[in-house]
């Protein structure tokens, strides 16, 4: 829930601030990528913060789980330039989109093992917010990072 949270309460707060403190500079497309990149960096550094938890999410199949858990944190930090460069936004945002679908199996198998991260431990059900919130993360990545016109 806290990604979400940091997403929605970092884009209102860029979006008001573009409109009455930078007279529309930044736009909506940057906007979006600045409250991704924020949530990213979040969820990024709880990579390394909370390895173990990341870990019980984990599918059983998946070899050299810590180094996965780190890695995926890394990636995940290292798209925050990415999103934030005009040139480098599409690509990345691209790459993101196939990271999300990606990582979507661990979320499932956190929730099927209620592992104690980010809501898996209330188990299955959890899913029935996790999955649709996965698709609107990869939503919002689409949108702000290749559909609509950049202007930052």
């Amino acid at each position: 829930m806290a990604p979400l949270t940091i997403l929605l309460i970092t884009f209102l707060v860029v979006i008001l601030a573009d409109r009455f403190l930078l007279k529309g500079r930044v736009g909506l497309s940057l906007a979006g990528r600045i409250a991704m990149a924020c949530m990213l960096l979040l969820t990024g550094i709880a990579h390394f913060t909370s390895t173990d938890a990341m870990i019980q999410m984990m599918p059983d199949a998946i070899p050299y789980k810590r180094e996965v858990v780190w890695f995926t944190g890394i990636c995940e930090l290292l798209a925050i330039p990415g999103l934030l460069w005009h040139r480098t936004a599409k690509l990345t945002s691209v790459v993101l989109i196939v990271f999300f679908i990606a990582i979507l199996p661990a979320n499932i198998a956190g929730s099927l093992n209620s592992a104690g991260m980010g809501g898996s431990e209330y188990g299955p059900w959890y899913l029935l917010f996790r999955i649709p919130l996965q698709i609107f993360f990869i939503g919002w990545v689409w949108y702000f990072g290749l559909k609509i016109k950049k202007t930052g």
